[in-house]
């Protein structure tokens, strides 16, 4: 029996914002199956955007290439969510169980931004009495998706109709209480969601910020990435300095610097990515870029890796939750590419410290140019978003099939979302 390596999904909106649950559903350790489970986000230019919960009908599609009955994937709940959610996240796997204030234990949050930052709660139904329910189009009964609250990107104003749009947020997997947002007012904002406060709000850049990522490890340094083409480091135990880790290159030829700023304009920074087997490392891409820079945090200034591979513009990546140091890209050329950098980072010192200051220095590194992935996969629309799921032990099935354990990467093009099996 050939185990499967594709799991579809239509949805019925085109796909933006998705993320892979981050563990299996409380009450549902012996069922594998219910880690492979996505959140989705529409996008369309107006109100009346969904998020959505979906999940696998029938494991029995995981090594049954012919099992074509039922669609892979199934709606399992949605809610409305207004404007399009720019990021969408699960909870981070170290908050299961976690001692949620007033939170039940049935219950699993995830979170958006768009013109607040709002934390949901999805209730799963209880695990099934027999497996007679496999290959049923479930009823829904069980599986509920609400609001738990809404914090404005004001940290004075907790109204909801207030504050500019958030363009991106990351969650603590140490504290997973805390988020930090980013926003186009130029700052972030770290929020305590037990409490729904603001804890500190800072302007970040000169210009929009559009990416914010946690140190792994710290609860006290976040990186951001802005219009204005410089990636910065903050520390909460020293706010009244940032550190610069990269800007961009200055273009060559291009409109004069106005008189209102003596720098030339750059190319603005849209995503950022910490390595989370090693956060010396993370990568970024330009706006409009086609190549991904892997910086190191021990010799800022320039990357230390530059991947070439895609012939348009690059709109997301992620890292592997393995030890091997994996990166996915994706593009308007309709390639996701993986990328093997362990031969890259290797030669790197031993993983500093999370908590260290961020000056430790390094000897400098002369730039390597990577063009050559390890795997492509060719969608059949631009690929506009990306996300990796835990590893998934493998499963044993009442009809005696078996899985493999292994991970899975799940991107959006469309409508479409495909899970491949990686």
């Amino acid at each position: 029996m050939t185990q499967t390596t594709l799991l579809q999904y239509e949805a019925p909106w085109p796909v933006h914002a998705l993320d892979w649950c981050k563990s299996t559903a409380p009450g549902h350790q012996s069922r594998p199956r219910s880690a492979f489970r996505l959140g989705i986000a529409s996008f369309s230019e107006d109100y009346r955007n969904r998020i959505a919960i979906v999940g696998l009908q029938d494991e029995r599609v995981l090594v049954e290439d012919d099992y074509t009955d039922y669609p892979d994937f199934v709606t399992l709940v949605e809610a409305n969510h207004g404007y399009p959610a720019t990021n969408l996240q699960w909870q981070p796997a170290s908050a299961s169980g976690f001692p949620w204030t007033g939170k039940a234990p049935a219950a699993e949050l995830l979170a958006t931004t768009g013109d607040a930052l709002r934390v949901w709660e999805y209730f799963g139904d209880a695990p099934p009495a027999s497996s007679a329910y496999v290959g049923r189009q479930p009823t829904g009964g069980g599986h509920r998706l609400t609001l738990k609250t809404a914090l404005s990107g004001q940290s004075k104003v907790q109204s909801q109709s207030t504050g500019p749009p958030l363009t991106s947020f990351s969650w603590n997997e140490k504290a997973p209480s805390l988020v930090v947002t980013s926003s186009i007012d130029t700052t972030c904002t770290v929020w305590n969601i037990d409490t729904s406060t603001a804890i500190t709000q800072l302007i970040a850049h000169d210009r929009e910020v559009y990416d914010v990522a946690w140190l792994p490890g710290s609860t006290d340094i976040f990186v951001s990435v802005g219009a204005d083409g410089s990636l910065r480091a903050f520390d909460l135990r020293s706010l009244e300095h940032s550190t610069i880790l990269y800007e961009t290159p200055a273009p060559k030829s291009g409109p004069p610097a106005t008189s209102a700023s003596s720098r030339l304009p750059t190319s603005p920074l849209l995503r950022i990515a910490f390595n989370p087997a090693d956060s010396n490392y993370m990568s970024t891409f330009h706006m409009d870029g086609q190549d991904v820079q892997i910086l190191d945090m021990r010799s800022p200034g320039q990357p230390v890796i530059e991947l070439r591979g895609h012939r348009a513009q690059v709109n997301a990546m992620g890292w592997s939750t393995t030890d091997r140091p994996t990166l996915a890209t994706a593009g308007d050329d309709c390639q996701v590419l993986l990328w093997d950098l362990a031969t890259y980072t290797q030669t790197a010192t031993s993983p500093r410290s999370a908590n260290s200051r961020l000056n430790s220095p390094r000897p400098d590194v002369k730039k390597r140019v990577v063009s050559d992935p390890i795997m492509a996969y060719s969608a059949s629309s631009e690929v506009t978003n990306l996300a990796w799921s835990p590893q998934i032990p493998g499963m044993t099935m009442n009809t005696g099939h078996s899985t493999a354990p292994g991970e899975w990467l799940a991107i959006a093009s469309g409508k479409s979302i495909k899970a491949l099996k990686v």
